[in-house]
């Protein structure tokens, strides 16, 4: 069979904070996932590193009093630990600060600049005169236009939820200096998104199979139909400072913290590839264009759902006009919620990494916790904390750990350490065989990441292993004469089937496994050793393998993570994206009384134009089944052409008072979800609404 050439990836995690369980999800899977194919025999290449670049970097140094480059390098070795301590074996983990990720994404705009998809342009945003930065709208805070809330962040208020411009708050400040920012011009630098090129390949790539089929159908909804032309531009630069990799040619600006991240797979990898000098890696065979076709090289991306924008739009995008390949399959995941609800630090349950390792300290009863629940699609994953123990307790001690500590003390005691040299029982010989023809079906979950019906099978196989056990009684045998022979055999088909079951838990449980190959006194288990039967074998002493989980254990745990609760300086989430532009949580509840005073109608798009000196604005006609056609200026210039937006329906608050500004009255309010450097999305109403119907 020929071995497979892959190359996987995670998500970088940015060095701004702690690796919680959340983020382990993801490592996780992929760490099982990887390890399975190296169990395969494939030649496997898993690396990652920590993504190291942008505003909420710098200003954490500067709060701290050391260097950015201090401060990245004592996170890396903290996220490194973590990994570790949950058996995240990566093939390389570095940084994306590294001379090879700023070669390789140099290069990439190069490219895409020769090809005329970089553009310049002007724009006007908030600039700090005491820290002399240009500022990110998470760094500036006012008061709400809409409730008067104090101390809001420049995108969304998060008394009442709404979303807004910078422009739009009430006496701004900035939440660097605290001085009250001002309005400058300064050139930026634009990947061209909205080029025909780029909407014509990603319209077929996003459909290629490539992604998932619910991140398939959400990408169409960003991209529209073909000729729609949804996509903008995208800003890639930032000005300084900024803690970054410099724009070649262009002093004073420095490349978005996006644009870098994902070439830091390529940064990564080939760093593992100057290190492997024994046994050499082509990184062209893996990354141009032609060599990967011709060789037949599969690159995969594992990410969360979170920042599925950036890695199949942008980033292939990216790749395909630079001429390197793109990503054979994307495998986007969702978040985890911890008993049911969102991971809160009030309650205990945002809990980081070192918490676990601190107060459960065995880090392979989450990963089979998370195996478990795993099924390759992009539903969130619940840690039902009680569950957690229950399942573990169940699965690993009473099902598959009580096979091993029913049977091989009798191997130790009668037969001094040494297994049957036959099997004469047809039902022993054909269990034996039942758990080896798994072989392949286990196999297609694992591949296929349904890590949850794998693990259903493996449990399946372990009930029978102790139906085995407990109709042969060995410790019944073993006390009557003349059973030696029979008991002898019965303990060493037991073992047998406890180590076909090792095997095939072994992607998820690698400590483990290593500890039963000791045990059994055998080479590291390959996955076509399924088919093999150890016979007049000699093994080690059995001592005990695991322990069961103790909720005292979990308890303190979360009991701890609640005491270490601090008002929040630096988020602990995962990506850069994230931290400048975090979900703004759930406002206060409202009661039906409140709710009923806003009324929302029905708006079909009559005409859109650009607002003559707005940055942000559109100007909009609608028509809400009135006699006289409302006038409304919204926020969504960045994200759609005028053009596009005629004919179109939408929502509106159709009894907000008017509003008077500079270039006219707004009389109302189109509704649009808002992810910041994602773009706005306005809400569109199912086919069959007609303007002036009232949303209730």
């Amino acid at each position: 069979m020929t071995k497979r050439n892959i190359l996987v990836t995670s998500a970088l995690p940015y060095a701004n904070g702690s690796i919680h369980l959340g983020h382990l999800v993801e490592y996780i899977q992929t760490d099982i996932w990887t390890r399975f194919q190296k169990m395969c025999g494939n030649n496997v290449h898993y690396v990652c590193a920590d993504d190291t670049h942008g505003t909420p970097i710098m200003l954490r140094a500067e709060s701290e009093g050391i260097t950015p480059e201090q401060l990245i390098e004592r996170v890396w070795h903290e996220h490194f630990d973590d990994f570790s301590a949950f058996h995240v074996e990566f093939d390389h983990y570095g940084s994306t600060n590294s001379i090879e990720t700023r070669e390789y994404a140099e290069d990439i705009y190069r490219k895409l600049k020769s090809v005329g998809l970089i553009e310049v342009r002007s724009i006007e945003q908030y600039y700090d005169p005491v820290k002399s930065m240009f500022l990110p709208d998470r760094f500036i805070k006012g008061e709400c236009p809409k409730c008067h809330a104090k101390d809001q962040y420049g995108d969304n208020c998060e008394v009442c939820g709404a979303a807004y411009a910078p422009t739009d708050l009430i006496a701004p400040y900035s939440a660097v200096s605290g001085a009250k920012p001002e309005m400058r011009n300064s050139d930026h630098y634009f990947f061209r998104l909205s080029d025909k090129r780029c909407q014509e390949f990603l319209q077929k790539w996003t459909k290629s199979g490539t992604l998932q089929s619910e991140a398939a159908n959400k990408m169409q909804e960003w991209l529209g139909t073909e000729g729609e032309n949804k996509l903008t531009d995208w800003d890639i630069s930032r000005d300084a400072p900024y803690f970054g990799f410099g724009i070649p040619d262009a002093p004073g600006k420095y490349f978005y913290v996006w644009l870098d991240a994902p070439v830091g797979y390529m940064g990564s990898f080939m760093k593992l590839c100057n290190q492997r000098t024994e046994i050499p890696i082509d990184f062209d065979m893996f990354w141009d264009k032609e060599k990967a076709e011709q060789s037949g090289t599969e690159l995969y991306h594992f990410i969360g759902k979170d920042i599925l924008y950036f890695h199949a739009l942008f980033w292939p995008a990216m790749l395909e006009h630079s001429g390197f390949r793109t990503p054979t399959k994307l495998f986007a995941h969702g978040f985890l919620t911890v008993n049911g609800e969102k991971m809160s630090k009030s309650r205990g349950t945002f809990i980081t990494a070192r918490s676990y390792i601190e107060h459960v300290k065995n880090t392979e009863y989450l990963r089979y916790y998370y195996a478990a629940k795993i099924n390759g699609t992009m539903e969130d994953l619940d840690l039902n904390l009680d569950d957690f123990v229950a399942k573990v307790n169940s699965d690993l001690i009473g099902k598959y750990i009580n096979i091993a500590s029913r049977t091989a003390g009798f191997i130790s005691k009668k037969f001094d350490n040494r297994l049957a040299d036959q099997l004469l029982d047809p039902n022993a010989v054909a269990l034996i065989a039942e758990f080896a023809c798994k072989r392949s079906a286990i196999a297609q979950c694992y591949e296929e990441r349904d890590y949850g019906r794998a693990i259903r099978e493996i449990m399946r196989l372990a009930d029978l292993a102790n139906e085995y056990v407990n109709h042969k009684a060995p410790w019944v045998l073993a006390k009557q004469e003349g059973q030696e022979t029979a008991l002898h055999e019965a303990c060493t088909a037991s073992l047998n089937l406890f180590r076909i079951l090792t095997l095939y838990l072994k992607p998820v449980l690698p400590m483990l496994a290593k500890e039963v190959e000791t045990f059994l006194e055998i080479a590291p288990l390959a996955w076509h050793n399924a088919d093999e039967t150890l016979l007049g074998h000699r093994i080690n002493e059995y001592k005990h393998l695991m322990t069961r989980l103790d909720p005292k254990h979990i308890e303190a745990m979360v009991a701890a993570n609640r005491e270490s609760l601090k008002p929040e300086t630096h988020s602990p989430v995962r990506h850069a994206e994230a931290q400048q532009h975090a979900i703004a949580p759930i406002a206060e509840t409202i009661s039906i009384e409140d709710f009923a005073k806003i009324d929302l109608r029905i708006a079909k798009i009559v005409n859109a134009e650009h607002v003559e000196g707005a940055e942000k604005l559109l100007k909009l006609t609608l028509d809400i089944g009135e006699e006289k056609h409302r006038t409304v200026f919204a926020g969504i210039k960045s994200a759609y052409n005028p053009e596009n937006l005629k004919g179109r329906m939408t929502a509106m608050v159709a009894n907000l008072a008017p509003r008077k500004m500079k270039f006219g009255l707004s009389e109302g309010m189109v509704l649009a979800a808002s992810g910041s450097e994602t773009g706005l999305y306005i809400l569109s109403p199912d086919e069959g609404a007609m303007p002036g119907m009232r949303i209730k």
